[in-house]
């Protein structure tokens, strides 16, 4: 059975750092479109950042994150990383790991509806 499970959320101050950790069973995160995502109470699911399967690979990033949050894999554990470096409070949610098979269409890449399988989440508390 394909899952996602993500780890390494927490509680940090303003300026921080954090590195989430998303483990694949059943799924290679190596030959799928891998994401994170993120949901605060009250809002939606905002992409944050991706990483291309192909050529590259290519990485995609929200405008509020770039410059601080960085996605990489790490094959051969079958692992997908966020490292989130000076954290505010507005980076406060809940972080979803997601996978897609199928590369996302032309500038989706960090839109929920192009990714098919997604984790449980993991918790993360920035405070001022």
């Amino acid at each position: 059975q394909e899952q996602l499970v993500e780890s390494g959320g927490g509680s940090v101050q303003t300026g921080g750092f954090l590195r989430l950790s998303c483990a694949g069973f059943g799924i290679d995160t190596k030959s799928n479109h891998m994401a994170w995502f993120r949901q605060a109470p009250g809002k939606g699911r905002e992409g944050v950042a991706a990483i291309s399967n192909d050529f590259g690979p290519y990485e995609y990033y929200a405008d509020s994150v770039k410059g601080r949050f960085a996605i990489s894999r790490d094959s051969d554990k079958n692992l997908v990383y966020l490292h989130m470096h000076i954290l505010k409070p507005e980076d406060s949610a809940m972080y979803y790991c997601a996978a897609a098979p199928r590369r996302p269409r032309f500038l989706e890449a960090l839109k929920p509806s192009e990714y098919n399988y997604w984790g449980q989440g993991t918790e993360v508390t920035v405070s001022s």
